[in-house]
């Protein structure tokens, strides 16, 4: 049992080594201990049967417990950007190289992540049906008397006035980088998809504390 555990230590620091090669802001102490907080999060079960990775399912619990999303539809697009294979599962490589962005991104890399998230289709615009479907989905649970898909068609218009450089009724890239980095706070127009501080901190405390003996 103690050469396994001895084995695993290896494997472990020869990935974090690796991983920190590739990913900017983690040192490899830091790299160790988020691959054992994944195979913590995987379970001994999944690791026996040789799992992909995190599910759909246990990586929304993440997110709802420890970031304390609760939009399913944001959650649901933060798995997909971790998820960069797009094999339905998030690996321990895409763990740790996604967390460096939602933990400790920089402003261009955030604003990478939130572009991807909010692009539904993934063909390079966000456009007036994606944010509408975005906003409906985190307005509408706030209960009104007006017809609320008439308040979130007005929010549309005001988020395209702001966000749309090139006045062609959708939001590129370029437009959303330009707008955000004029006024940070609409980075997250369309919904939660980043930590906030607080959240973050937390899980920073808990992930990279050494484990107690017992």
């Amino acid at each position: 049992m103690q050469d396994m555990s001895a084995m695993n230590r290896k494997i472990i620091q020869n990935l974090a080594e690796m991983l920190c090669r590739q990913i900017k802001h983690f040192n490899k102490t830091e790299a160790e201990f988020l691959i054992r907080l994944f195979d913590g999060l995987l379970g001994e079960q999944e690791q026996r049967r040789g799992g992909h990775g995190l599910d759909r399912v246990k990586f929304r619990n993440l997110l709802h417990n420890t970031f304390g999303m609760t939009d399913d539809m944001m959650m649901d697009r933060v798995f997909r950007a971790f998820d960069k294979d797009n094999d339905s599962y998030v690996s321990v490589n895409e763990w740790v190289e996604g967390l460096s962005v939602f933990l400790r991104g920089t402003l261009e890399e955030k604003i990478k992540y939130c572009f991807n998230v909010y692009d539904l289709n993934g063909d390079g615009y966000i456009s007036r049906e994606e944010m509408f479907h975005m906003l409906k989905d985190s307005l509408i649970r706030q209960p009104t008397e007006e017809d609320p898909d008439e308040g979130v068609k007005d929010l549309v218009e005001i988020a395209l006035k702001k966000l749309d450089y090139d006045h062609d009724g959708k939001v590129s890239y370029a437009d959303f980088e330009k707008t955000v980095r004029n006024e940070n706070l609409l980075l997250e127009a369309f919904g939660n998809c980043l930590p906030d501080a607080k959240s973050k901190q937390a899980f920073e405390q808990h992930a990279f504390q050494e484990p107690k003996e017992h």
